[in-house]
């Protein structure tokens, strides 16, 4: 099989890479680009691990082609800090001690980004719908809704 030849933008840097035509934007992620903070749980598409925003719309890499990405903006888990400054959503997660394992923490950190940046002032429930699709087995969720509720807050300012 052919190697396609793929140019996208990775966190804001323009980058090119090589794949098969079946190999899942995952896998071009963390063995080609070498961005491993995006985690494979399930590679069928029902944990939300692998969650990344392509042309700002949440997918799972897992269920993703990496030649569909031609042309197209990808952000992940990497691209969330500034340097050694850590977005509020990441010091959130860290100060409530919303994780254990690790393996559920990008793609919720991504989906929580999506949704403050659409609804800066979310609800309750509406943390808990828009994290519906990220499964963790570890910490209970309560402490990651109180994180992104916290983050909101820190946010707005408020």
């Amino acid at each position: 099989m052919a190697k396609q030849h793929v140019s996208t933008t990775l966190n804001g840097e323009r980058v090119e890479f090589l794949c098969e035509t079946d190999q899942t934007l995952l896998d071009v992620l963390r063995n080609s680009l070498n961005m491993t903070g995006t985690k494979e749980g399930c590679a069928t598409g029902d944990c939300g691990a692998c969650t990344v925003r392509l042309n700002d719309t949440m997918v799972c890499a897992c269920l993703v082609l990496g030649v569909e990405a031609q042309d197209k903006s990808i952000e992940t888990i990497e691209g969330m800090a500034r340097g050694e400054q850590l977005h509020p959503l990441q010091q959130k997660i860290l100060e409530h001690a919303a994780l254990q394992c690790g393996i559920c923490t990008p793609g919720i950190l991504i989906a929580a980004k999506t949704l403050l940046e659409r609804n800066p002032d979310p609800t309750e429930t509406e943390v808990r719908y828009w994290l519906a699709g990220n499964l963790c087995r570890c910490t209970g969720y309560n402490k990651i809704i109180e994180a992104v509720m916290d983050a909101a807050r820190e946010m707005r300012g408020a």
